[in-house]
């Protein structure tokens, strides 16, 4: 990839530890929601991520139909057929380019924010998968930070939270010190750690120290 904005997905999909294919998905994603706001037109919009060029095209779908009633979002079969012969049939689809870099500023930043947003998605999404299958685990991590009495825990590119009433009241940790618990539970949470640990869970408790 030598096109920058390919260099940015691939830098980007190594560093969030996600596929390539979900940046541009996020990315076509961003380039629609900012040029629907751009145009402020009722338009079939569609993008599409161009791997030979590294460009995100942006085109106006129109569907060919016998009589129009709408010339923003169809196109007659006669015309349709000046265009592209006989080859045009009703209930066809034809896109047509617009371009993306009248966009401006605004558009840009409403761009930026959707693609960080479907990334975001993404990453939780990939916890979500791997972690679920993990419930009942005894895992190694290190204590990151403390927020209201819980303790975040680091482990590897993730985090996870020892809530408070999950914690041992005969322990206290301090920052940089590893710590084992156990997980029990995963959840989408669009916000906060979606892995929540315990080191008080009964039935899992004794697990946990069999390996201690």
């Amino acid at each position: 990839m030598s096109n920058p904005l390919q260099q940015t997905i691939e830098t980007l999909a190594k560093e969030k530890g996600i596929e390539p294919d979900v940046v541009i998905t996020a990315i076509e994603d961003a380039v629609l929601t900012a040029s629907r706001k751009f145009y402020k037109s009722t338009e079939d919009l569609r993008t599409k991520f161009n791997h030979d060029t590294g460009q995100v095209e942006l085109y106006s779908v129109r569907q060919i139909v016998e009589e129009v009633t709408d010339p923003l979002t169809e196109i007659s079969l006669a015309e349709a057929q000046e265009l592209y012969g006989d080859e045009a049939e009703v209930d066809m689809e034809i896109e047509f380019p617009k371009p993306t870099d009248v966009l401006g500023r605004i558009a840009a930043q409403t761009a930026k924010q959707v693609i960080f947003q479907k990334v975001r998605e993404a990453e939780r999404d990939m916890v979500y998968d791997e972690y679920i299958e993990r419930v009942g685990e005894v895992i190694n991590g290190i204590v990151k930070r403390f927020e209201n009495g819980d303790i975040v825990v680091e482990m590897g590119r993730v985090e996870a939270i020892l809530r408070r009433r999950d914690q041992s009241r005969a322990e206290n940790y301090t920052t940089g010190d590893r710590i084992r618990a156990v997980v029990v539970d995963v959840t989408k949470e669009t916000k906060g750690q979606q892995i929540i640990l315990s080191r008080t869970e009964p039935a899992l408790l004794v697990k946990m120290f069999e390996q201690e």
